[in-house]
Order: structure tokens, then C-alpha cells, then sequence
């Protein structure tokens, strides 16, 4: 099978990046060499692509970027080749909503972040401040337009009690998806990032049969069931991994695990 695989599909957070948000020095090698092999390379992220692009700089080549869950493509050599937006009137409905104030609301715009309070945790996430947050009051916005709608809150029964919320009067119009447990993401509903991947592989002369992918969370879910080969970081949520049975579940994001499993089936 592997010998028809064109294309490799990453995540980044829980799967290339281990858990201080790095690329290891193993993965960069490890990418650089199927870079010069020939593979097309793809990175399928919930981040913003700012803050992607301060990561993958380090590596130091050009790739594919799907940012935002699917709302942004980056071509590899920085060409926007798609974006979409939810539109302000719908994420301004989802404010009129009554949403437990313990819990951090995020607006994910073009050049910054808006969000409830500050949040380290959260903040934790960025190395590289050229995306910064501005903590503003949402109920004294007029554009609430935004890549992606975002939720964080310690305990995720109190974002799935959220995600209910909003789906019983916004599920035509938004998609949802957790992509880590403290982490609830909406999206507009023709956003994923499957769709943005297809749109590249079709622009490549690819499949998905031509593609291997890895990933972490239900927002790589689609795609992971997607792809000729879907491989489940060991530190995925247990919901994930029994949704996907019958994908092969290899090691942690900390165990350079995407590294060993590429050099095991495509350097050997």
C-alpha cells in the first residue's frame, strides 16, 4: 500500500508537536527527507495560519497549509488558495445566547484573536506572539465575523452542555469539533478539514488513496477516516479511538512518533 502513497497529512498539536508545542529535531529531519523524496506534504491544523507558519518555520521547506480546521489554504509558496469566514450576523446570534461566563470565548480573526478574558493556558499554546489576543468586551462589537469560533472551559461536560446549546438552533449553519477535550471549535458548515484537503489533492492530480494521514482529534476526524491510511496518536481521546476502530493507533505525540512511523515504512 505504501508504495502508491504520494501525500502525508499531519496535525500539529498532539501530533507533530509534542506537548511544549516543538517540532523535535527528529521530525524536522524526518520531514526534510521526504520532502526531498518528493512527497506532498500537507499540514491540517486547528490553528490560525499565523500562528502555524511561526511553527513550520522551522522546517524550513515549502508545504501545504490548511489552517483554522479547513477556512484558510496556503499554498506552498504562501498563496491563499481558499478562505471562508462565518458571517457576522450568525456568530452574533451565538452571542445573544445565554453562555456560562466561566467559560473563555475566542473570535479567531485575520490579524488577531478577540477574546472574553485572558486565558494562559490557552496562551500557553503560542511561542511566537505574532497573532496576539486582545481581551475585548464582545457585546461592544459591530463585526463579529470570524475564521473560526472558538470555546475553552476546564471541564468538557460544560463545553459539550455549550456545543448542544448552539447545535439546537445553529446546526445548519455551523459545524463543530473538538480538537483537544478543553477545546470546542466552530466553524462555518461547509468548512473541515477533509474538504480542504481534497481541494489540494485534486489541484495535485491526487487521491485519498494517495494519502496518509495523522492525527489527534475530532477535527481531524473526517480526515483521518478519509485517506487511504488514517493513523491515531496514542494520546488521542478514547471516544476517538473507538469512533475509528478500525484505524491503526501508533505511539504519543512526546515519542516522535509520526518521525518513527514514516522512517519505518517509507526509509526502509
Amino acid at each position: 500500500m505504501h508504495q502508491d502513497i504520494k501525500v502525508i497529512i499531519s496535525d500539529l498539536d498532539g501530533t507533530l508537536l509534542n506537548s511544549n508545542h516543538q517540532i523535535t529535531a527528529k521530525t524536522k529531519e524526518v520531514f526534510h527527507q521526504l520532502y526531498q523524496k518528493g512527497y506532498t506534504i500537507i499540514i491540517a491544523t486547528g490553528r490560525h495560519h499565523i500562528d502555524a507558519k511561526a511553527i513550520l518555520k522551522e522546517l524550513d521547506f515549502p508545504l501545504y497549509l490548511v489552517t483554522s480546521n479547513g477556512a484558510r489554504i496556503h499554498s506552498p509558496n504562501n498563496e491563499l488558495l481558499f478562505s471562508f469566514d462565518i458571517e457576522s450576523e450568525i456568530v452574533a446570534s451565538v452571542f445573544q445566547l445565554d453562555i456560562d461566563p466561566t467559560i473563555t470565548t475566542v473570535l479567531f480573526k485575520e490579524e488577531v484573536w478577540l477574546t472574553s478574558k485572558t486565558n494562559k493556558k490557552i496562551n500557553s499554546f503560542q511561542r511566537d506572539l505574532s497573532y496576539p489576543p486582545e481581551v475585548v468586551d464582545f457585546s461592544s462589537l459591530r463585526d463579529y465575523s470570524a475564521i473560526k469560533l472558538f470555546f475553552t472551559h476546564e471541564s468538557h461536560e460544560v463545553l459539550v452542555a455549550l456545543k448542544d446549546q448552539i447545535l439546537d438552533t445553529h446546526s445548519d449553519v455551523l459545524s463543530h469539533a473538538f480538537s483537544l477535550p478543553f477545546c470546542l471549535e466552530f466553524m462555518d458548515k461547509s468548512v473541515d478539514k477533509s474538504v480542504a484537503i481534497e481541494r489540494i489533492l485534486n489541484k495535485e492530480g491526487f487521491t485519498f488513496e494517495n494519502a496518509i494521514a495523522f492525527g489527534d482529534g475530532f477535527n481531524d476526524e473526517r480526515m483521518l477516516a478519509a485517506v487511504a491510511k488514517g493513523l491515531i496518536m496514542e494520546n488521542a481521546p478514547a471516544a476517538l479511538k473507538n469512533k475509528l476502530h478500525h484505524l491503526e493507533v501508533i505511539e504519543s505525540n512526546d515519542s516522535n512518533a509520526v518521525a518513527k512511523y514514516i522512517t519505518n515504512h517509507f526509509f526502509k
